[in-house]
């Protein structure tokens, strides 16, 4: 089979185990261009004597560490998003290869050159592993290329240096954070990278150190990366004579009294006490992106660095041969920084470089959160400082664009601050997304020679843009009076831009989002602006997200607060493992005496009761939410006389003395509300389609809110978490209900912690591979197992579950929990809100919801992405018989051979054209030609008894007789298939929503459909 026939099975390894320190490489041969992803390289502790290869290396779920695209995965689950250089985009002639070092920790080289350390603690005798998928189609061994050697640590505290090598030599590169910290710090990044976890509920604890001794005339530097607004100080950075074996971490490192200086605001301090005040900088003045050094000099004294300026002695007298360690403490808004390179005040000309490429910046940090930075490429009027932080338009009022180093991530907001305003222009800095990628306009800065002088002239790829009030797509006007005018922007105004998980483009001016500027924004794009007219110079104020729970980020190797694998799946189950994040349950929850004035309080105030009219029903919790407790309500009694219904969500500021407004969506300040199916805050919404409607949900649904440990607000509806509501609410807040229309008594239950729900709360740093297809944009309410809670759950799924249980299917066929199991039940349907009919690919095309049925959601193949892939694709379903389930979903896809009612079982009176599953010692189909495959965009038709045939089954619960259906539900690629009427007799009429020419697909190609989920059907 050629490379041009299959993407995967491709998986080969060496003959035999790798030594320490021994590089293995290959060399890409060849490469065809049908196929997306490439090649993929990385090492695995199973002897391929007693292996049976995977069709691809990720599916692997023990012993195996694959360097895949530009990320890293550990038995199939991602821990390195930010890797190295990108597999993808390699080309044939450039080698990749792999080596483990004595000291457990893992390097992939890209054409020779190291990409930094990916895993640790990887155990010798491991077996080099190449996958050559999609366009890698051979590859060859390398012996004679020579690759840059890592370099080895020197050991902790070696002090010792030739005399004649000086201070900021290859030296500097061995200085990490040691592995003792304080208890709310983080370590990762293979030792560069520190944060403070729950960086909105804890503001210090969060010390760390140099894993060795300065030497004399040695640069530490750090560079801070995340902060908050949340605390009052910031960082605080100093040396201390302290071992950090002998050192009992307090709360902040001025605590201490003996052996430490340290600088804390402008303050000089020696053991606690200040020796120096109005010292030449301030830290509490520091933003993202600032950098600061720390240096002993011979003499003794000590010396900072801001931004590689020397700010002069801080103090002196420090012991001259005693050893010092570098010491920060991520205090108050301060929350992450990394180690820099450099290692001498002369390696920082980087601050006012203006030709600085992206690979200049010294940065690259696997962990979310990173400071986000401009792309190299850009106006040729503009001007990068502080390492891509800031953009400054030299000359002019034009030629001012700039661009984002990476494509945005859904619901990632790209922000800036406004620093220098040219009075003597008009108009206004210009935001919006493109699709364009920075990189194919030239490289360096100011190096786009295609770039045109404004942003409404970008027209080479698709942008969508906002040009003071107006909305423009590609240079045309789409939208009028949106938002606040931009030309009023002023110094210090920030403003930034998002993509939203419904594909719509928001801006926000001083943090308010202004709504939905446009829809329909594509998948990959980045953030662009121009720094047009009196916008002169504007700085980034924002990073890439760090919203994750801590079980959810890259594991840290020398970090006792997380850990990979199955040892974290354990640790989550029962409260985020070592971090202290089980929820404290309160006494007793009741709702506030201070409420709307048609508001009645009983049952201990745990009970509300709207007593007259539609509106002036506000009750809010008077215990503020604690992170990881479920707060639920019971609605008790609806009024059918009224529309709508009740409103959810939280507010910040103080409820005791609020005076309530008639409604909920009436608060203009500090309110973050569910109503409907859409997320508002302060009024306006800022989300659509998000979770059910509320509108619809019957007398004694269960409706909760949770606070993840990131601080992110999650709504619950009987029991089922729907996901990220509102990101990072500020805290305290508290619970927020509206009895609102229908909806005239709530009652608060007993509050459960969230511990049962942290495993689906964080998907989005441990979702496997395999799991990355987030398949049919649907707003979904995700059912658990029927034995995942106590609360109430649908009989119909949990019938539908029992019988898909005694179908002995492999568990690895399927999705794990949550996301395993949808129900489309009526009751369930309804409460989501689900339409019956939805489009999906390019061209988009309708396809039924799978109504009556109950989906059961299979892993979709890892290397395909959903962006650039399966969501282009159209959606079908393919009735089935149990008898082939097996053979279909081993298969992979829908093909010549699959036996299934619809595509293989020929109606009475027909002649047989070689549909039927062949016989035992038949031999199999001729590949040139293949039976078709029927499918249909209508489950009704699709799932008719003729097409689907019927099974019975006894129901081991209640041993009860029911009749069964099974079908799939497939993603077909575009152009494989050919519409048509249908080609069986119905006892029904067939869907009337379809048109009856367009009924029936038909595809003879391989490769042309993809399983995305099993249906089961039971009566």
């Amino acid at each position: 089979m050629g490379a041009t026939d299959d993407f995967n099975h491709g998986v080969v390894l060496s003959s035999r185990a790798l030594r320490d320190g021994e590089v293995f490489q290959v060399r890409i041969d060849k490469m065809v261009d049908k196929w997306a992803g490439s090649i993929e390289i990385g090492v695995t502790t199973h002897n391929p004597a007693y292996l049976q290869l995977p069709s691809t290396m990720t599916n692997l779920r023990s012993g195996t560490w694959m360097m895949t695209g530009n990320g890293v995965m550990h038995n199939g689950t991602t821990i390195l998003d930010e890797y190295g250089h990108n597999l993808d985009r390699l080309k044939a002639g450039d080698t990749v290869g792999v080596v483990r070092r004595e000291d457990g920790t893992l390097h992939f080289f890209v054409n020779g050159m190291t990409q930094g350390p990916a895993a640790w603690n990887v155990p010798p005798g491991v077996y080099a592993v190449v996958d050559l998928y999609g366009q890698a189609a051979q590859a060859t061994i390398v012996d004679d290329v020579e690759v840059t050697p890592v370099p080895e640590p020197l050991p902790e505290g070696n002090n010792q240096m030739s005399p004649s090598s000086p201070s900021s030599g290859a030296c500097g590169s061995d200085l990490r954070f040691h592995q003792l910290h304080g208890n709310n710090a983080v370590i990762t990044n293979g030792g560069r990278t520190a944060l403070r976890h729950n960086c909105r509920s804890e503001f210090n604890d969060a010390i760390v150190i140099s894993n060795r001794a300065l030497r004399d005339g040695e640069l530490f530097e750090i560079v801070i990366q995340k902060m908050v607004d949340r605390w009052s100080g910031s960082i605080e950075a100093g040396v201390t004579a302290i071992r950090p074996e002998d050192l009992e971490f307090p709360n902040t490192m001025t605590d201490i009294d003996y052996d430490t200086w340290m600088l804390s605001g402008t303050a000089i301090m020696q053991d606690g006490n200040t020796m120096r005040n109005n010292y030449g900088c301030d830290l509490d003045a520091l933003g993202t992106g600032s950098r600061i050094g720390m240096m002993r000099t011979s003499k003794g004294d000590l010396h900072y660095f801001i931004n590689g300026q020397d700010q002069g002695a801080a103090c002196s007298g420090l012991p001259p041969g005693k050893e010092v360690y570098a010491v920060v403490d991520l205090y108050g808004q301060c929350v992450q920084v990394s180690i820099t390179n450099a290692t001498g005040p002369m390696d920082n000309s980087l601050a006012t470089s203006n030709t600085a490429t992206e690979k200049s910046f010294p940065l690259h940090s696997p962990v979310a959160g990173v400071a986000h930075r401009f792309h190299s490429t850009c106006g040729k009027n503009v001007t990068l400082e502080e390492d891509g932080t800031r953009a400054v338009r030299a000359a002019g009022y034009a030629h001012g664009l700039v661009f984002s180093t990476k494509e945005l991530k859904t619901e990632e907001v790209f922000e800036v601050k406004v620093e220098e305003l040219d009075e003597k222009w008009a108009g206004s800095l210009r935001i919006g997304l493109t699709t364009l990628a920075p990189g194919e306009m030239g490289p360096g800065a100011g190096g786009g020679p295609g770039l045109p002088p404004s942003l409404p002239e970008l027209r080479t790829k698709t942008t969508w843009m906002v040009s003071s009030c107006e909305v423009r797509r590609d240079g045309l006007l789409q939208r009028m009076n949106y938002g606040r005018n931009l030309e009023r922007l002023g110094v210090g105004s920030c403003v930034g831009i998002r993509r939203g998980t419904d594909d719509s483009m928001h801006v926000l001016v001083d943090g308010e989002d202004m709504g939905p500027a446009a829809t329909g924004i594509a998948k990959n794009v980045w953030a662009v602006l121009d720094l047009y007219g009196p916008v002169r110079s504007v700085s980034i104020v924002s990073s890439t997200r760090l919203e994750e729970s801590e079980g959810t980020q890259p594991p840290s190797p020398s970090s006792d607060t997380g850990s990979e694998g199955d040892e974290d799946d354990e640790d989550e189950e029962h409260g985020l493992g070592g971090q202290d994040q089980v929820a404290i349950m309160p006494t007793a929850l009741e709702f506030l005496e201070n409420h709307g004035k048609n508001i009645l309080l009983s049952n201990g105030n745990r009970t509300a009761t709207r007593v007259a009219s539609y509106n002036q029903g506000i009750v809010v919790i008077s215990q503020p939410l604690v992170p990881q407790l479920l707060v639920q309500i019971r609605i008790d009694f609806l009024n059918r006389q009224w529309t709508s219904s009740l409103v959810l969500g939280v507010i910040t500021c103080p409820p005791e003395r609020l005076n309530f407004p008639a409604s909920a969506c009436a608060l203009k300040r500090a309110a973050w509300l569910v109503r409907g199916r859409g997320v508002f805050h302060n009024g306006l919404k800022i989300c659509e389609k998000f979770g059910p409607n509320l509108d619809t949900c019957p007398e004694g649904t269960i409706l909760g809110l949770r606070l993840d440990s990131s601080g992110s607000l999650h709504l619950h509806v009987n029991g089922m978490d729907q996901g990220v509501a509102v990101p990072d609410v500020p805290q305290p807040c508290h619970a927020l209900v509206d009895l609102y229309g229908q909806c005239e008594q709530v009652t608060i239950v007993s509050p459960e912690p969230g511990a049962a729900s942290l495993k689906s709360a964080g998907t989005q740093g441990d979702m496997e591979k395999a799991d990355m297809v987030d398949g049919i944009k649907e707003s979904v309410c995700w059912g658990p197992l029927p034995t995942a809670s106590p609360l109430k759950s649908c009989e119909y799924h949990a019938l539908c579950s029992r019988f898909q249980e005694l179908l002995l299917l492999p568990e690895d066929y399927f999705m794990p929990p949550p996301k395993r199991s949808l129900c489309y039940c009526e009751s369930c349907r309804k409460m989501r809100g689900d339409e019956a009919h939805r489009r999906r690919g390019e061209p988009p095309r309708e396809y039924a919801l799978p109504f009556g049925w109950c989906r059961f959601n299979l892993r979709v193949n890892p290397h395909l992405e959903a962006g650039t892939l399966t969501k282009k694709w159209h959606m079908a379903y393919h009735g089935s018989n149990v008898a082939v389930i097996r053979r279909v979903l081993d298969r992979g896809e829908l093909g010549a051979g699959t036996a299934s009612i619809l595509s293989c079982q020929p109606l009475k009176g027909e002649p047989r054209g070689g549909f039927e599953e062949p016989g035992e010692n038949c031999a199999p189909p001729r590949e040139e030609q293949p039976p078709p495959v029927l499918l249909s965009p209508s489950i009704q038709y699709a799932g008719a008894e003729t097409l689907a045939s019927k099974v019975q089954f006894r129901d081991p619960k209640f041993q009860r007789t029911h009749q069964a259906q099974v079908a799939f539900q497939v993603c077909v690629r575009p152009g494989s298939y050919t519409p048509g009427p249908p080609s069986t007799v119905l006892r029904e009429p067939p869907d009337p929503h379809f048109s009856p020419a367009e009924l029936e697909w038909v595809t003879k190609e391989k490769g042309a459909t993809l399983l995305y989920a099993l249906l089961v059907r039971v009566e």
